[in-house]
């Protein structure tokens, strides 16, 4: 075969094959400004292709060239429907950083997949000119970016020696023209009518001076806890900023969780303070969290928690004197505020770039959930890239992202502020008080430029055949982007949403997670938004396709697990508490070592997907690789829903095996619980129901569910006892599983199988 080569890149030749390993390649030489010669090995039988990237002489196009038996040297495929490209792409920042990097750097790069491909191969000089671009408030810079030939594990320290403030960033964002102070920085709004509330630039900062002065005398110091049993609101905001301020550790959790999920969590944090709200408002009714407080502050003070401050959220008791009993102090949020000293001054600690900011969990499917700790800069950086790059967000860009303080996006939104975008913090329900064009009116009234939401909020306004676009008195002009993650969004709901809302909305399907506090799958105002197709792999992000048992990368197009093989800034610092630093490597470096010609271990994120077009690294998602439950977007593990059978059904359920099923034609994964009861009980009605109401009450209402039956032929077990989750996922799911040998009870997976072709 002969290319036109002007750069061969030979790490990216790869052999798919199901023949044996002896016929991987023993040689590639490129000859010179000629082509390829590649001499494949011996032994083995079956079809063998091998395939690599090359840059074309002429057109400097970079080309997969795939060759093999069967397989022409000009096949791709088919590209999916194309529904959106940018009217000005050359107006965008991310062109911008293109034409800064190329004056800079001596390069030409001409779009996206070139751009992509730096950012990759150039670790350090990729991140160092983002640093610049974007723009990071530091008090020192770094002497280096990350140690040349950094692994992956143990974690590199990007920019190490840099000293910087997260909030700070935050609070005064380096923009290229000074931000009003009197221009509204923040949007609090829930689902009541007529509740808004603005807070300017002004107003944030002097609240987070107050707050974290007030903070400082109650004796917080750095790497302290502080927790936030709060909704999304504008003082969840100020106690987080005020917290990072003083380089404490924020961790929150949305007050619809119960008592065991939040106790679950905040044990292994210890936190020094808790901001609670004293309830939420939600499908239009104010729910008071007074009495599960006083359960978390009682089960917390031994732990540490010195202070409690009480958020008047809505019409009902703070409860202070029964908090106080338990031996803390108790205040509510505005009287603690009033207790700064009026001369003190707002400061951040300048701290190093991999100091502690968050701590977010996992989902708890092997056990208590795990503490993933943030850092400072990680967090910033990655999210400035991906708020500046990626979305385009600039000081007139205003941001709602329907989340609540749990979800990793809580997190990412709020970040936006580095960029000076104005925040829209949205509580309650997204369809009250005006149904399904609840959430729309909020965007037409507050002029909301980008949106973000679950897939299933999405795929619910199709259900219900809602247009807002139609709705004359709505005004969704000022919308320029859409976000959608939590879950994969149907090919339906992509042609929907240019339905549904204007044709100019830049429609991102996006995927990341909790780990990495950030994206891998990006919106590219570069690219065209593409059917069923996340648009890119983010900058930086060496995200690759690996066979789940082999490791050996797939073929383009080819389903397998998502890895990172290049180290990325946010990578977590560790987790939380004793043996965090085991359980981080285990989380994500014990699969693959050695793969894709990297030397080491690399990121194994858990996702099981496609890329079609390895040069963007467009995504397609189809689902969880491990036994993670997602309802509706809602990430959770089953050992959430173990223990509360442990705990309160010990007398009636023997076993039990928690799994997510979502077939092809399902809009959303629906829960499924199966039980085994105790010997001479029986499962009834009752039984039933008694399970989902007890979930309901200590979990919450999204933890509910969707089926819960007796598992007529057992729990399928290993033979050393670990429940099979993955394969009866898989087989409610539609999948053929083959039952192998380490099934110690074979015929429980019989039974599902039969279950699921009656049901």
């Amino acid at each position: 075969m002969k290319l036109a080569i002007d750069e061969l890149d030979i790490n990216s030749f790869r052999t798919f094959t199901s023949a044996p390993a002896a016929n991987t390649p023993r040689a590639l030489k490129p000859t010179p400004s000629t082509g390829v010669r590649v001499v494949a090995g011996h032994g083995g039988a079956g079809p063998q292709a091998f395939f690599l990237w090359y840059t074309h002489a002429q057109t400097r196009q970079r080309k997969l060239a795939i060759m093999g038996q069967s397989v022409p040297q000009d096949s791709s495929p088919a590209l999916a429907e194309k529904l959106w490209t940018h009217p000005d792409p050359a107006s965008t920042p991310m062109w911008q950083f293109i034409q800064r990097v190329n004056a800079r750097r001596g390069l030409a790069l001409a779009g996206y997949p070139d751009l992509y491909r730096w950012s990759v191969e150039h670790v350090a000089d990729f991140w160092r000119e983002t640093w610049d671009f974007v723009g990071i408030v530091a008090s020192k810079e770094a002497d280096e970016v990350l140690p040349k030939d950094a692994p992956m594990y143990p974690r590199p320290d990007f920019f190490g020696t840099a000293r910087l403030n997260f909030a700070e960033n935050l609070l005064f964002p380096p923009t290229s023209t000074p931000l009003d102070p009197s221009a509204t920085a923040v949007f609090t709004t829930t689902e009541l009518p007529g509740d808004l509330r603005t807070t300017s630039w002004a107003e944030l900062r002097e609240a987070v001076r107050r707050c974290a002065a007030a903070l400082r005398a109650a004796g917080l110091r750095p790497h302290d806890v502080v927790a936030g049993y709060v909704s999304n609101h504008v003082e969840a905001l100020v106690a987080m900023l005020a917290a990072a301020s003083l380089g404490a550790v924020w961790t929150g959790i949305s007050p619809d969780n119960g008592v065991s999920a939040v106790l679950d969590r905040l044990r292994q944090m210890a936190p020094k303070v808790l901001f609670a709200d004293n309830g939420t408002v939600y499908n239009g009714k104010a729910w008071p969290s007074t009495a599960k407080t006083d359960e978390i502050v009682a089960a917390l003070q031994p732990t540490g928690l010195q202070t409690v401050v009480v958020i008047n959220n809505v019409e009902a008791d703070l409860g202070l004197p029964g908090l106080a009993a338990h031996g803390v102090r108790a205040v509510d949020y505005a009287a603690f505020l009033d207790t700064a000293p009026t001369d003190a001054t707002l400061e951040f600690a300048q701290l190093p770039a991999s100091h502690p900011l968050y701590v977010l969990y996992s989902s708890g499917t092997t056990g208590l959930p795990k503490a993933i700790v943030h850092t400072a800069l990680g967090t910033l950086l990655q999210h400035k890239k991906e708020h500046v790059l990626h979305c385009s967000l600039t000081p007139a860009s205003r941001m709602l992202y329907y989340t609540t303080t749990s979800w990793m996006m809580w997190h990412w939104s709020v970040g936006a502020l580095a960029a000076g975008a104005t925040l829209v913090l949205y509580s309650g329900s997204p369809f009250r008080p005006h149904a399904h064009l609840s959430l729309p009116r909020v965007l037409s009234d507050l002029r909301v430029t980008h949106f973000g939401t679950s897939a299933a909020y999405l795929t619910a306004l199709e259900a219900g055949n809602v247009r807002p676009v139609q709705d004359k008195t709505l005004d969704l002009s000022r919308l320029e982007a859409i976000y959608s993650t939590a879950s994969p969004l149907p090919p339906s709901t992509f042609k929907f949403v240019y339905e549904a809302f204007p044709k100019t909305v830049n429609l991102a399907s996006i995927t990341g997670g909790t780990d990495i506090i950030s994206l891998f799958g990006a919106p590219c105002p570069l690219l065209p938004v593409r059917v069923g197709e996340i648009q890119c792999a983010g900058l930086g992000m060496a995200i690759r396709v690996v066979d789940s048992a082999t490791g050996v990368e797939v073929a383009p197009g080819e389903p397998g697990d998502l890895v990172c093989v290049r180290p990325f800034p946010c990578q977590p610092l560790t987790f939380f508490g004793p043996g965090g630093e085991a359980k981080y490597k285990a989380a994500y470096f014990e699969r693959f070592e050695d793969v894709c010609g990297i030397r080491g271990t690399v990121w194994h994120h858990g996702d099981f997907v496609k890329i079609p077009d390895p040069s963007t690294g467009a995504l397609l998602m189809l689902g969880r690789s491990d036994g993670v439950l997602k309802p509706a977007g809602v990430r959770f593990g089953s050992a959430e829903i173990y223990n509360i059978l442990t705990r309160f059904f010990a007398a009636d359920i023997e076993d039990a095996v928690c799994v997510g099923r979502r077939r092809e034609t399902d809009m959303d994964e629906t829960v499924c619980l199966f039980v085994v009861p105790t010997e001479g009980g029986v499962f009834t009605e009752e039984l039933q129901g008694r399970i989902k109401a007890k979930i309901r009450a200590e979990l919450s209402p999204r933890h509910v569910p969707g089926v819960v039956a007796a598992a007529g032929g057992g729990i399928p077990k290993t033979g050393n006892g670990k429940k099979i989750e993955v394969a009866v996922k898989q087989i409610l799911s539609g999948i053929n599983v083959k039952t192998n040998a380490s099934v110690a009870n074979p015929e429980s997976l019989e039974w599902f199988r039969e279950w699921a072709e009656t049901n």
